[in-house]
């Protein structure tokens, strides 16, 4: 049996698919994230810096620059290859998983009644 890397949780994925058109900085994060799961997903702060914090750990997203704005510093993030990697995956895997589902019903897009 082979062991593939662990999956990523919801708010990781939509954090690093945020950053796949380039870096940006939390609140720019958050609204990535919102705009992409059309309100769906909001993702807290804390839940925010803790994710990146683990995947820069991780090698997934890195730390682009930073900025003094208003007094305060603004860190932009960027994703890394082995995140893009990683995105992709997770991509294809729930892709695949969907397929699952949606074969069974015989209806794509609709819920069995």
């Amino acid at each position: 049996m082979t062991r593939q890397k662990p999956s990523l949780t919801e708010p990781q994925y939509f954090i690093l698919a945020a950053l796949m058109d380039g870096p940006l900085h939390g609140y720019g994060i958050i609204k990535a994230a919102g705009q992409a799961t059309e309100g769906r997903l909001r993702i807290a702060v804390g839940t925010l810096y803790g994710a990146l914090e683990r995947m820069e750990r991780a090698g997934l997203v890195a730390t682009d620059r930073e900025e003094i704005v208003d007094g305060r510093a603004r860190r932009y993030y960027r994703l890394t290859e082995d995140g893009a990697v990683m995105l992709r995956r997770e991509a294809l895997r729930m892709r695949q998983a969907a397929a699952v589902v949606m074969g069974r019903t015989g209806h794509e897009g609709t819920a069995p009644a």
